[in-house]
């Protein structure tokens, strides 16, 4: 399958998102700042940070913007909505919402990997109205019902 893609003015001369390994599911995404800014996330601050570029995604699929495991891990950055979704009908610029639920301020400059995107494919379901539901053995139990671990 093939995504189109396209640069905007201030996203050109970043490098084009990329998986890291080969059997890597997410494309890394850089953050399209302006040369020589940082943008500071102070603890529990987050932002809107631009990606530069805009996709035409196939119908029937999305694009989840998930957090990157090692800003996640070493500085408590992650992606305030994860996964973020980008519908297929969407044209504008890929941007990450990132949050700093770490100790320190995190700085962000023009090229940092600030995040990744998977694509997946999106069921074509409908919701059919029901009087009843069929019963299963775990029925309404949830939010740690299974137990843990």
């Amino acid at each position: 399958m093939t995504v189109r893609f396209t640069w905007l003015a201030h996203g050109v001369g970043l490098p084009l998102p990329q998986r890291q390994s080969a059997s890597a599911s997410g494309f890394d995404l850089a953050a399209a700042l302006p040369e020589g800014e940082a943008l500071s996330l102070a603890p529990g601050a987050w932002a809107l940070v631009p990606c530069g570029f805009a996709l035409a995604i196939p119908a029937g699929f999305e694009a989840q913007v998930r957090p990157r495991s090692g800003l996640a891990a070493k500085f408590g950055v992650t992606v305030l909505n994860a996964p973020g979704t980008v519908d297929a009908d969407y044209r504008g610029e890929i941007k990450v919402v990132l949050i700093n639920h770490g100790t320190a301020p995190f700085e962000i400059r023009r090229g940092d990997r600030i995040a990744q995107m998977v694509f997946a494919a999106v069921a074509d379901l409908t919701l059919a109205e029901a009087d009843t539901l069929e019963e299963t053995e775990r029925g309404s139990g949830g939010f740690g019902s299974t137990g843990i671990g």
